[in-house]
Parts: structure tokens; C-alpha cells; sequence
């Protein structure tokens, strides 16, 4: 029989599509440079859901900045080493030819560019977005959790969008480094020594690719996004 393998990744949209999914198994990439409190959701989450989560990790690099110093590359124009040595990689040996495949894409604009990209660049799949399917945005996840009892990801509450590593090297907006300079400054120094010595000008400012150690110090950063929760929201709830 195909399993039901949800793709875990420590954020509020993959917890919440774990919920309403029940699969055979719960995934996540452990990438090794996420917020430490992540490990802590990740534990509240597998009480939630009632099972263990199965952790995949790179057999040959430890974490992001593995990657980065010994590939020589950060991110650009072929992409994020990082993506396909700890999350892709993991995933394809994980993974078998008949699974049904779960993935948090949310109803927001840009997550549903990302699950179109997904099934155009992996045709083989056999893929479900339960949040897409019920109209259900980010910000309803995060309230979806807080009415479940569960604090989400300590980073969601600090402005950054997901929770992702720290810090994202396919992040563009000077807003984020921002925020990454004023929360983790040892991560942005460490970044930003990195991409001089290997040219990756990772921010965007005025349309104009920079350093992220010449994003302005004035930057405004990013607002932590507000729960919302509608009427679709609390159908998804019965759901679970």
C-alpha cells in the first residue's frame, strides 16, 4: 500500500497540515541551523499529532554553513546548495516511487506559485496541499496553533516570516537581514564575512543586488505576522 508521508519542517503550515493529513508518516529534513526552539515545537507538535516524527539529515554535510564553506557557493543563479544537499537530497533517498506526498503550502499567493513550481518540476509525484485545498492562509495556521494550545517557532514572534534557517541565504528583502542583524548579529557577521569572500550579493536594494553588510542601518525590519483566523479556518478545525 502507498504511504502518506507529511513533510514536516518545524513551521506553523507544515504543523497544521500534519494535523488535518493523519499520514502514515511525518517528515522533516533536519537541516542543523534552525532557531533552537524549533526542537522544542517540533516535541509540543508530536504530542499533537499523536506519532514520532522521523528525522532525515544529510549524510554528508552537518548543516547550511557545511555546505556553503565547502561548496563555495551561497546561493544565485543555480540556486541554494543548501536546498538540495540537506532538504532534496534527504527527501529522494527517503522517499519511494508510490508515496503520497503532503506539503504545507498555504493559500498566500506566493506559496501557491511554489506548489505549482513543485508539481511542474516533479511531475512524478503524487502530491496533496490540504491548506490550499481549504483556503487557508499562514496567519490561520499561526491561530489555528495557539487555539490547539501550542506556541509556534520562537522566530515567528521576532518578525521572520517562517521558520526556516538562520539565516535563509535565499532571502533577498533588506528587511530580513535587517532583522537577522538586529536578532542574531553573530549569524549576519558570519554571513557577511562569507558572501565578501564568495561574492554572493544575497540582498536587494533599490532593485540592486548588494552585500547584506551595505543594507542600510536605518532598514525598517519586518513586522511579526498577526493570527487571523476566519470562518474557513474553523471548518479546517473540525476537520481535525
Amino acid at each position: 500500500m502507498p504511504r502518506t508521508v507529511s513533510w514536516f519542517s518545524c513551521g506553523a503550515a507544515s504543523a497544521v497540515a500534519t494535523k488535518l493529513s493523519n499520514p502514515d508518516i511525518i517528515a522533516y529534513c533536519d537541516t542543523g541551523a534552525e532557531h533552537p526552539d524549533n526542537e522544542r515545537f517540533l516535541k509540543d507538535c508530536e504530542k499533537w499529532f499523536g506519532k514520532k516524527v522521523t528525522r532525515l539529515k544529510s549524510k554528508k554535510f552537518k548543516d547550511t554553513w557545511d555546505v556553503w564553506e565547502k561548496r563555495r557557493y551561497i546561493a544565485g543563479i543555480k540556486g541554494a546548495p543548501c536546498t538540495s544537499e540537506l532538504k532534496i537530497k534527504p527527501r529522494l533517498e527517503f522517499q519511494r516511487p508510490d508515496d503520497i506526498h503532503i506539503f504545507g503550502y498555504t493559500e498566500d499567493s506566493r506559496d501557491i506559485t511554489r506548489a505549482e513550481a513543485l508539481q511542474e518540476h516533479w511531475p512524478e509525484l503524487t502530491v496533496e496541499f490540504p491548506l490550499i485545498e481549504r483556503g487557508l492562509t499562514k496567519a490561520a495556521t499561526i491561530a489555528m496553533l495557539y487555539k490547539a494550545g501550542i506556541e509556534p517557532p520562537l522566530t515567528y514572534a521576532l518578525g521572520f516570516p517562517n521558520a526556516n534557517c538562520l539565516p535563509c541565504c535565499k532571502a533577498t528583502s533588506p528587511a530580513y537581514w535587517a532583522l537577522v542583524r538586529e536578532h542574531f548579529p553573530a549569524q549576519f557577521n558570519r554571513m557577511a564575512k562569507l558572501s565578501r569572500e564568495l561574492g554572493a550579493r544575497l540582498a536587494r536594494v533599490n532593485n540592486e543586488r548588494v552585500f547584506i553588510d551595505e543594507v542600510p542601518s536605518d532598514q525598517a525590519i519586518t513586522e511579526p505576522l498577526m493570527p487571523d483566523c476566519d470562518l474557513l479556518c474553523s471548518i479546517a478545525e473540525q476537520d481535525m
